[in-house]
C-alpha cells in the first residue's frame, strides 16, 4: 500500500475552530460501554421547586432542598419534601408523554433518577456520560455536583467524570429535563409536531483511555474523479482523527483488513489527517449497501465502525450517486411509532419505520424535521437507503437574534460530528419553510456555509417555499443561492383548488441546479371513505397523488430530480384539531395511526416501482 499524503489537521478545510471546541465522543457504540438504560425514578416539577428557591434563585449546589441531593432522613423528626422512590418509575430511553396519560400534554420539568457502581476500569481510563438526546434543556448532576448543561433536543452530549466525584458504588445520578418551548431556542415555540419530553435516547458510560480518539471521519476523497477511480478500481481515501490529551510518542493506526490496509500516523498536535490509495472498493448504493469494517488505534483503545464509501455530488442539474444519475425516490419520516403514540426509540423501531420506507419502494428517506435516533442512520446504511438529515431551524425562528444563530450552529454542529461517518447519509439540511427576507437569508445562508465547511462531501439544502406568480409556480427563493439543490414543499390540492388543479400547473426554476419536492401530500383518516372529492376520504388522498404523479410525469422540469412526500405515517400535532378527522393527529400520513396502509400508499408504491425499473434499465444499457 502506497501512503500517498500526511498533513495536520488545520490543513483540511473541513475542520473549523468550532469542531476543535467540540467534545463529542463519536461511536460510542465502538467503545466500552456501559448502558444506563432501563427503569429510572422521576418527580414531575411544573413549578421547578426544585431547581429555584422561594426567591425564584437557582439553588447552590449544596442546598438540601434542591433535586439533585439526595437528602434522606435520617431520622423520623428530620424534614424533606423530595425524594426519588418507587412506584414513581419512568424507562429511559423514552418520551414520558406515552408513560402516564397525566404525561399527555404535559410540558414542563421531569427529574430523573437512578443509581449506579462504578464500572470495572483502570486507573488510567477516564469515564463519560454520554446522552443521545434529551429534550431540550438538560442538567446533569452526579453526587450533588453539577457535570454540566445542554440545550437541544435532538443531538448527543456528553460530560467527563471527574474522579473526585465518582464513587464505588451507589452513584446518585440526577438529570433535569425541561421541554418548555420559548420563541429564542431551536426549534422555537410553533412546529407543526407534539414537543415529546424526556430522556428520548439511550444513555451510557464510556470508558476510555486518558489519550483517546474523540472523533474521526474515513471517506472517498470528493476531489478524485470518481467514473476514473471505478475503471481503474483504485481509490483515494481520505480522513481525519482527532486526540483527547494525545501522548507523546503515540501513533494512530488505521485499518480496513477487507481491503488490506494498514496505515500507521504521528500524530502531529492533537491529530492526523491521512489520505491513501485502496484498491477494488465496492461502492455503496442502494442496490449494494456494502459496508467495510474500519479500526482505528491508539494506544490501547481500537475503535471499530461500519463504514461505506460513496461520493454525492451535482452535474448542473443532476444529482450524481458515484458518478451515476439518480432520481430520489423519498419519504418524509417523524421520529414516532404511531400505533403507541410515542417517539422512535431502539433498533426495532427503525427498522418498522424503514421498513415501511423500503415496502414503498424508496431508495431515500427525509429524516424531518430534526436529527433522528443513531439507530436510524445506522439502519438506513445497512438497508441502502439515501438520507436527508436536519436541524430543527423551522418557521418562525428568530433570524435576527445572534444568540439563536449559535444554538443553531450548535445543533448543526453536533449533528454533522455525529453522523459523518454514516453513508446513508447524502444531504444536511438547514432549516424547513422558512420566510424569505433578508435577514432570514443571512440567517440561514450562514448555516449552509457553515455546513459546507464542515462536511464538503455532502449535499447541502433546505425546504423551502414555492412562489406564485401569474400562475407559474417559480422557485427563487434566494436561499437557493447557497444550496446545492433546490428544494421545495408544496401542496397543490390541498391547501388551496383541488388535486386536478395540478393538470394546468406550470413550474419553473430561477437556478441550475436540481430539484427536489421536499414535501406534498394531503390529509386522510384511515378508515374513513367516500367520493374522491371529499376531504379527508382516502379516496381524496389517492386522487391527490394519483394528480400529483400525472404532473410529476408530464409538467416538471427538466432538473427534477426527486421527491419525499409527507409523510410515511399519521403523527401527532396539537394544532390539528378537527374532531371528525384529526384528533390531535396530522392525517398525511401513507399510514395511519394503527399501522393500516392507505390506498394512497399504493399510488406511490406504484410510481417508484415504475421509476426504479425505468433506473435499472437505464443501467444496463
Amino acid at each position: 500500500m502506497k501512503k500517498l499524503i500526511l498533513i495536520t489537521i488545520a490543513a483540511l478545510s473541513a475542520i473549523t475552530a468550532a469542531q476543535a471546541q467540540d467534545q463529542l465522543i463519536v461511536n460510542p457504540d465502538g467503545r466500552k460501554t456501559v448502558s444506563l438504560n432501563g427503569t429510572w425514578h422521576y418527580i414531575v416539577d411544573p413549578y421547578d421547586t426544585g431547581f429555584y428557591d422561594y426567591r425564584f434563585k437557582e439553588y447552590a449546589e449544596d442546598n438540601s432542598g434542591a433535586y439533585w441531593n439526595e437528602n434522606t432522613p435520617k431520622n423520623e423528626t428530620e424534614w424533606t419534601e423530595h425524594a426519588f422512590k418507587s412506584p414513581y418509575n419512568i424507562q429511559v430511553p423514552g418520551d414520558w408523554n406515552h408513560q402516564d396519560r397525566m404525561f399527555l400534554y404535559y410540558e414542563g420539568t421531569v427529574w430523573y433518577q437512578r443509581n449506579f457502581d462504578k464500572p470495572q476500569m483502570a486507573n488510567v481510563e477516564d469515564l463519560y456520560l454520554y446522552f443521545g438526546a434529551a429534550n431540550y434543556e438538560t442538567h446533569v448532576y452526579l453526587n450533588g455536583k453539577k457535570l454540566g448543561m445542554h440545550k437541544g433536543g435532538f443531538t448527543p452530549f456528553n460530560f467527563k467524570i471527574p474522579k473526585n466525584v465518582l464513587k464505588e458504588k451507589d452513584n446518585f445520578l440526577v438529570v433535569r429535563v425541561d421541554n418548555r418551548r420559548h420563541a429564542e431556542e431551536v426549534p422555537t415555540v410553533n412546529t407543526d409536531w407534539w414537543n415529546y419530553g424526556g430522556i428520548t435516547r439511550d444513555v451510557k458510560l464510556i470508558v476510555v483511555p486518558q489519550h483517546f480518539i474523540q472523533k474521526y471521519n474515513v471517506q472517498l476523497d470528493v476531489k478524485q474523479d470518481i467514473t476514473s477511480a471505478i475503471k481503474k478500481k483504485k481509490f483515494i481515501l481520505t480522513g481525519f482523527a482527532k486526540i483527547t490529551n494525545p501522548a507523546a510518542g503515540e501513533k494512530v493506526t488505521v485499518e480496513i483488513p477487507e481491503l488490506k490496509i494498514k496505515e500507521q500516523y504521528s500524530v502531529q498536535g492533537d491529530s492526523i489527517a491521512f489520505n491513501f490509495e485502496a484498491k477494488k472498493v465496492s461502492l455503496w448504493s442502494p442496490e449494494n449497501p456494502k459496508l467495510y469494517e474500519v479500526k482505528l488505534r491508539y494506544g490501547n483503545e481500537t475503535i471499530t465502525d461500519k463504514i461505506g464509501f460513496r461520493t454525492i455530488a451535482t452535474d448542473g442539474k443532476k444529482i450524481m450517486l458515484n458518478g451515476k444519475q439518480i432520481f430520489l425516490r423519498g419519504i418524509s419520516i417523524h421520529e414516532e411509532i404511531p400505533q403507541e403514540m410515542r417517539r422512535a426509540t431502539s433498533k426495532k423501531d427503525a427498522e418498522q419505520l424503514l421498513g415501511w420506507a423500503k415496502e414503498l419502494n424508496c431508495n431515500m428517506v427525509r429524516l424531518a424535521h430534526y436529527p433522528h435516533n443513531e439507530n436510524m442512520t445506522h439502519a438506513a446504511d445497512s438497508l441502502g437507503l439515501m438520507v436527508w438529515s436536519e436541524i430543527p431551524v423551522y418557521w418562525t425562528i428568530e433570524f435576527g437574534n445572534p444568540e439563536v444563530l449559535k444554538k443553531a450552529e450548535k445543533q448543526l454542529q453536533e449533528m454533522i460530528t455525529r453522523d459523518r461517518n454514516r453513508a446513508s447519509i447524502i444531504i444536511w439540511s438547514v432549516g424547513n419553510e422558512t420566510p424569505v427576507s433578508e435577514t432570514r437569508t443571512k440567517f440561514m445562508s450562514s448555516l449552509a456555509k457553515m455546513a459546507k465547511k464542515l462536511d464538503a462531501s455532502r449535499l447541502i439544502s433546505a425546504a423551502l417555499e414555492v412562489h406564485h406568480d401569474n400562475g407559474v409556480n417559480l422557485v427563487d427563493d434566494p436561499l437557493g443561492q447557497y444550496t446545492d439543490i433546490v428544494s421545495l414543499n408544496e401542496y397543490l390540492g390541498w391547501y388551496s383548488g383541488t388535486p386536478a388543479s395540478c393538470r394546468t400547473a406550470n413550474w419553473e426554476v430561477a437556478y441550475n441546479k436540481p430539484f427536489f419536492i421536499s414535501e406534498t401530500g394531503a390529509g386522510a383518516k384511515g378508515g374513513f371513505h367516500g367520493n374522491k372529492e371529499a376531504r379527508f376520504t382516502e379516496e381524496y388522498q389517492e386522487w391527490y397523488y394519483k394528480e400529483q404523479v400525472n404532473m410529476f410525469k408530464t409538467r416538471f422540469p427538466d432538473s427534477f430530480s426527486g421527491l419525499s412526500p409527507w409523510i410515511l405515517a399519521d403523527f401527532r400535532s396539537p394544532k390539528r384539531n378537527n374532531p371528525d378527522y384529526q384528533e390531535g393527529w396530522n392525517r398525511k400520513g401513507l399510514i395511519d395511526n394503527n399501522g393500516n396502509k392507505k390506498k394512497a400508499f399504493y399510488v406511490l408504491q406504484a410510481y417508484y416501482k415504475e421509476l426504479a425499473e425505468q433506473e435499472k434499465a437505464a443501467n444496463k444499457n
